[in-house]
């Protein structure tokens, strides 16, 4: 039956073998350039997952480094108070001492009288911060907030 109609159809079957000829060349041009984009993304892809694992790796170390720096830091507020306990402790005595009041001159008294009038203490409160150091935003930046939540990429991936 399908012989017959092609039969009937007479000279167009040579221009519909043409048509389909035409219409599979257009599908093989589209399939290759969809290929050349597949390969393109997947190139692409694979550049920025090597980018993000650089980047993660950064942030480790940053992590690992804000982390060292704030050890380092609170070791050297605790000496700080330490010696701030000290040097009032000695400014006390030189105070409350007979001995130590003639053992130093008016100048050094005064200066001492001072700053213990001042409390050395308060002066240099203890868990104060280094005024260098501007922590007004260190609830918003605290490296202890700072997280990655790998959650979100098994969701991507999947």
């Amino acid at each position: 039956e399908h012989g017959l109609q092609l039969l009937e159809l007479g000279g167009s079957v040579e221009e519909d073998c043409i048509r389909i000829a035409r219409c599979f060349e257009a599908t093989r041009q589209r399939c290759c350039r969809l290929e050349q984009d597949g390969r393109r993304a997947r190139e692409q892809l694979a550049r920025v997952e090597a980018e993000r694992a650089a980047l993660e790796v950064k942030l480790k170390h940053a992590r690992n480094q804000v982390e060292v720096e704030m050890k380092k830091r609170h070791r050297a507020e605790a000496e700080l108070e330490k010696q701030e306990r000290k040097l009032q402790l000695v400014l006390e005595l030189l105070m409350r001492e007979p001995w130590g009041r003639e053992a130093l001159s008016r100048e050094q008294c005064s200066v001492l009288s001072a700053l213990a009038g001042r409390r050395l203490g308060a002066a240099l409160a203890p868990g104060r911060r280094s005024s260098a150091v501007d922590e007004s935003c260190q609830s918003l930046l605290s490296h202890s907030d700072i997280s990655y939540d790998r959650t979100e990429d098994d969701v991507v991936r999947s």
